[in-house]
């Protein structure tokens, strides 16, 4: 797809949904800075909240949701433990595997962030749209 064959109204559909893409991530940036923690712990502490059927994630896991470097999410969940947001944990079914669990303070911050975005999407409802962009 070359720009030839983009619209006028295509390019202003990517840039509006660019635009509240930003938007919405400088919010939480806001947000989530306001509660002492960078967008990255929060996308961590999410991250083993939500990984699919289970309440924890290996390191290799967070860093594929990351899509970060596996020693850069060490380091990250390293500065999370001494922050008592998150905890390691050999597995108890495989000792090479180490689980990355959530403590009390990270379940707690990541509640009140979670709600704060929740929140901002519904606001976001009807606004931020995925643009159809049609190859001709």
């Amino acid at each position: 797809m070359t720009s030839s064959t983009l619209s006028k109204s295509d390019f202003a559909a990517l840039s509006e949904f660019r635009y509240q893409m930003r938007r919405f991530e400088r919010f939480s940036e806001d947000v989530v800075q306001a509660q002492g923690i960078t967008p990255l712990q929060y996308l961590l502490l999410l991250h083993i909240k939500g990984y699919p059927e289970r309440d924890w994630a290996t390191v290799s896991e967070l860093a594929e949701r990351l899509q970060a470097k596996h020693h850069g999410t060490v380091a990250l969940i390293t500065r999370c433990e001494a922050m008592g947001l998150v905890e390691r944990r050999n597995s108890a079914i495989d000792r090479r595997r180490v689980e990355v669990h959530l403590l009390r303070k990270g379940e707690t911050i990541l509640a009140q962030l979670a709600e704060q975005h929740r929140v901002e999407l519904l606001s976001l409802e009807g606004i931020f749209t995925i643009p159809r962009i049609r190859h001709e």
